[in-house]
């Protein structure tokens, strides 16, 4: 196949995986309208509708699927091979992408690869910030990062982070009105701020763990939310009682803004774990990365 066509199919599994010719363009770092011939083109020489457009998305047609699941494990492995070419340069180098949670990556990602970033010039990070539980090689991610307890299977595990514990809060003018909760189960009669997954759109259910004894709460509220900030926010306004990882709610606790409950029921847990598939090779960018990120007790 000519080169042409070979940049054509690449293209291809990245507006497919965009589902918009503008994102896709911006990626691939060139015009829409070249891209959109490039398209009309590679259709026109396989005598197959590989797209379908309309006005606000694109989306594969049958055909187009079934090209994409012989193309992507093509296309990857040559990332993988030309990532290994980095293996003869003088210093690491390359594009390490990284799909994350904000908390992760404000707490133990920034923190920990800034180094590396200031001793490899030529190592580009790219992190993308997800609430949900993001596919990484259908995303073509180099890893994820996720909670010990939700590690994705067939995958490589390292700890990157401490145990971290949740909090369930809410403002002393709350509880002065609405009372304090004494167990979990006391949260059926509270007003609770819930939290939506942006990707998976489910609400989050909110675990307790005392003495080996774990309890799954599914509350109820008028406010749902699916920013961590703003349920922070909406805690201090008085909206209910919010359940996050300790760390968000630090500050406004100190401060006497936001008063904690229930800590007897929120027992340590084990904290963030980068993952990543154990099929690939790991470039000496990446190893750079792992080796800046393995938690040491």
């Amino acid at each position: 196949m000519m080169r042409q066509e070979l940049s054509s199919l690449a293209m291809f599994v990245t507006v497919a995986e965009e589902q918009s010719f503008t994102r896709a363009a911006a990626k691939l770092g060139i015009s829409q309208s070249a891209l959109s011939h490039s398209m009309r083109r590679l259709e026109a020489k396989l005598g197959l509708r590989l797209l379908t457009r309309t006005t606000r998305s694109v989306a594969p047609t049958e055909a187009g699927e079934r090209l994409i699941e012989t193309l992507r494990p093509a296309l990857e492995e040559i990332d993988d091979k030309l990532g290994l070419l980095t293996e003869f340069r003088e210093r690491p180098a390359g594009t390490v992408r990284i799909s994350t949670s904000k908390h992760a990556a404000q707490t133990v990602l920034m923190p920990a690869l800034d180094k590396v970033m200031a001793d490899n010039p030529d190592i580009i990070i790219e992190m993308n910030v997800d609430a949900g539980l993001t596919d990484i090689v259908a995303g073509r991610f180099d890893a994820g990062v996720r909670l010990g307890e939700r590690l994705e299977k067939d995958m490589i595990a390292m700890r990157i982070g401490p145990k971290l514990r949740m909090a369930a809060v809410a403002s002393p003018a709350y509880f002065a009105e609405k009372g304090v909760p004494k167990t979990p189960y006391d949260l059926a009669q509270h007003s609770c701020i819930n939290l939506r997954f942006v990707t998976a759109g489910s609400l989050y259910v909110w675990e307790f763990d005392h003495e080996g004894r774990e309890i799954r709460v599914k509350v109820e509220g008028q406010l749902i939310l699916n920013d961590v900030d703003l349920v922070t926010s909406a805690a201090v306004a008085g909206r209910g009682i919010a359940f996050l990882v300790e760390d968000h709610f630090l500050e406004e606790i100190k401060a006497g803004r936001l008063e904690r409950v229930l800590e007897d029921w929120c027992d340590p847990f084990d904290g963030y774990y980068l993952y990543y598939p154990s099929r690939r090779q790991p470039s000496t960018a990446f190893r750079a990365v792992l080796e800046a990120l393995r938690y040491k007790d």
